[in-house]
């Protein structure tokens, strides 16, 4: 049952496994859709689809293999015009009536392709030939009770036996330009789930055993909610050529405050040098030296540093190269001492990647992170999130 289905998304793209079949066909032994195509579309993409980005993958397969879309060539052979909607034929339903079917698929089909060889200009309200409005069964926003639908939006009479829709599919982009939910998802590959606080979740499984132990005596159980346990540290580049990134920093901020419990965040600027500040506006009274930030969070922290990395070189390398104060010792030594001590370590840049190479400051920066960096796309934020979870790097 339903193996042909499953060839075809593996046919279209979608990496789904037999496992994963095997949980839809027991979805469906236990009831949990009947008699709905549209509640078996949700349920077996469910079940099938575990990546957002195969979802259109998905749509063209079971398109094809459940609705008839076979395929999409006749749409590109008729002029848009042909299928604008016009005045359109209101039959009677005696009209309804008179109308027969062309004997079978078969017949239509063939019909069909006759009608696109020897048809040379629009028609409307007519019934023989490919139009709009009319009971030919070739067509859109007319009636026949047995006919091809093309490019028509929604479907009218509910008779069509054929259907091509002129519709445009894409897959999420890897470069697409992110927003709240895609950071959301991007970050959650940095997940390690445990239980702390308080036990106050209900632990189902549990209470279950206990009571079966109890001889049928209900014997609650409670357990501690789980959260991401994982530790992040983020250092944002504050101020100067990072103002024009301000939109895309605030968005990382909000999504990792979603998605961390032990989320750690300061800002510096252009280079981290012996001072952080845990406000942007960087006041005196909201310094942490740097060495204090070191002592205070252990190693076991992801650290993320958030900057465009434009800046004189001799910012990284000299000291006094700080173009705000007098730095005793260089940006970079600065810097290898939180990435030695931090060793799950990257470098998100909002700077768009055809511009790197017009920085010398980046390739500095990039080779102190040992490559560690990426640009600000939900590629590079996967790259980011890939590199942050290696167990060794």
């Amino acid at each position: 049952m339903l193996v042909q289905f499953f060839l075809r998304l593996r046919h279209y793209g979608v990496p789904c496994s037999l496992t994963e079949l095997l949980d839809l066909l027991q979805a469906l032994q236990q009831g949990l859709v009947f008699a709905s195509l549209d509640d078996f579309y949700s349920l077996s993409r469910l079940c099938l689809v575990k990546d957002e980005r195969h979802y259109d993958k998905f749509d063209r397969a079971f398109a094809d293999y459940f609705q008839g879309l076979v395929s999409l060539d006749p749409l590109s052979l008729i002029p848009d015009d042909w299928l604008v909607p016009g005045l359109l034929r209101q039959l009677s339903a005696e009209d309804k009536a008179r109308l027969q079917s062309l004997g079978g698929l078969e017949q239509l089909l063939e019909q069909f392709r006759q009608r696109l060889q020897e048809q040379h200009e629009r028609h409307a309200g007519g019934n023989k030939w490919i139009g709009t409005g009319g009971s030919s069964p070739y067509g859109a926003y007319g009636f026949h009770p047995e006919g091809i639908r093309l490019g028509q939006q929604g479907s009218g009479a509910r008779r069509a036996v054929k259907v091509w829709d002129q519709r445009e599919f894409k897959d999420f982009d890897d470069k697409a330009e992110l927003n709240h939910r895609a950071l959301q998802l991007a970050l959650r590959q940095l997940r390690r789930f445990a239980r702390t606080g308080a036990a106050s979740e209900l632990d189902l499984a549990g209470t279950i055993e206990a009571t079966a132990q109890q001889a049928g005596w209900l014997d609650l159980k409670f357990q501690p909610e789980r959260h991401n346990a994982v530790k992040v540290l983020i250092l944002f580049d504050i101020g100067g050529s990072m103002d024009d990134y301000i939109h895309e920093c605030e968005q990382l901020f909000l999504a990792a405050r979603t998605e961390f419990k032990h989320l750690e965040f300061f800002y510096f600027h252009n280079c981290v040098y012996e001072t952080v500040w845990r406000s942007a506006k960087r006041r005196a009274q909201d310094q942490l030296s740097t060495m204090d930030l070191l002592h205070r969070y252990g190693s076991d922290y992801k650290l993320l540093l958030v900057g465009d990395a434009t800046m004189g070189p001799y910012e990284i390398t000299y000291p006094g190269g700080s173009v705000e104060h007098f730095n005793q010792e260089s940006g970079e030594v600065w810097l290898k001492r939180v990435l030695a001590h931090f060793s799950h370590n990257a470098w998100l840049n909002p700077q768009p990647l055809p511009w790197w190479r017009h920085y010398h400051s980046i390739d500095i920066i990039r080779q102190l992170v040992q490559q560690r960096m990426a640009d600000f796309s939900l590629q590079g934020l996967q790259q980011v999130m890939g590199w942050l979870s290696k167990t060794n790097v």
